[in-house]
């Protein structure tokens, strides 16, 4: 399937592209929103662009080589930003995007083992440096543990059933394909109402996917420093794809707009009383239905957006 960036005109923009501006695409993937904001930033403005999928960077390399040296592209992950900002002498930007979805090219590629759809092996790795991979995971975690981790992480609530005939199923075959598990867990998950929209592996693959390459460690970690990376006006832009990212995002851009930011039993406030950003979207904004319709990965994205003040 073709790649199509999600809320793509909606994140850049509230990203309030200008040229002679300083932005990031914290996650390239297809480069879908780097190409749109090198265009709205045009003939000057500047892009850093990270990824820590090295197919992804140079693939962005390619694409976007005409324009030349106003587009810097770095293997990394983003919560490294406020590193490659310094070793580039960036001292802050007006902008960032973040995406948290996997790209239809890392999903689609059966050697990464993403995807359910197409068999290929357990890895699930994004970044290829790392050591530990779905099938690590799935072969070495005890049961109380790997049940765990699929309700938490994939919210999961057959997580001790699935957990269980996991266990049962490796003392006679170590799990090595997507394949093997995917139709092991839909042989022991009852089906639903929603089953013929939602695979009964979509949850597992999601929990393992997350853990293997630390997304939620790695999103809070950027959350924790991204304000500061902005110049005053500067605009941050995520798009997350399922409740556990929101939630990481709601909540820091929710503490960053309060005009007061003390701990509940400080007497008297010591923050100045002063918001430290502005939220530009009450709500997460949703794919249109058409959106969703023309590209069905669509359907779970949600963007929120803040503005440093």
């Amino acid at each position: 399937m073709e790649h199509r960036p999600v809320l793509l005109e909606e994140a850049v923009g509230l990203l309030a592209c200008r040229p002679g501006g300083r932005y990031v695409d914290a996650t390239l993937g297809a480069s879908g929103y780097a190409e749109a904001i090198l265009e709205a930033t045009a003939p000057d403005g500047l892009l850093l662009g990270l990824d820590w999928d090295q197919e992804a960077v140079e693939g962005a390399r390619r694409r976007l080589a005409s324009h030349g040296h106003r587009f810097i592209a770095e293997c990394a992950s983003f919560d490294r930003l406020p590193d490659i900002l310094a070793w580039i002498g960036w001292e802050s930007v007006d902008g960032i995007v973040l995406d948290l979805g996997v790209s239809s090219l890392q999903l689609d590629d059966p050697s990464r083992g993403l995807s359910f759809q197409k068999d290929g092996p357990l890895d699930m790795r994004l970044d290829r440096s790392l050591t530990v991979t779905a099938a690590d995971l799935v072969n070495e975690l005890p049961e109380e543990k790997l049940a765990e981790l699929i309700a938490r992480y994939g919210e999961e609530r057959f997580s001790r059933r699935i957990a269980r005939a996991i266990v049962d199923r490796r003392r006679e075959e170590p799990f090595q394909r997507t394949g093997q598990l995917a139709s092991l867990i839909a042989s022991v998950v009852p089906r639903t109402a929603d089953a013929r929209r939602i695979h009964p592996a979509t949850r597992t693959f999601l929990a393992l996917r997350l853990v293997v390459n630390r997304e939620l460690e790695t999103l809070q970690a950027f959350l924790d420093g991204a304000l500061d990376l902005l110049s005053v006006g500067g605009r941050l832009a995520v798009v997350t794809f399922h409740s556990l990212e929101d939630r990481l995002v709601k909540r820091a851009f929710k503490a960053w707009s309060k005009s007061c930011r003390c701990p509940t039993d400080l007497p008297v406030c010591r923050c100045e009383g002063r918001p430290l950003a502005r939220l530009l979207t009450r709500k997460a904004l949703r794919p249109s239905p058409r959106e969703v319709q023309e590209n069905p990965r669509a359907r779970s994205a949600q963007l929120r957006a803040v503005e440093r003040i």
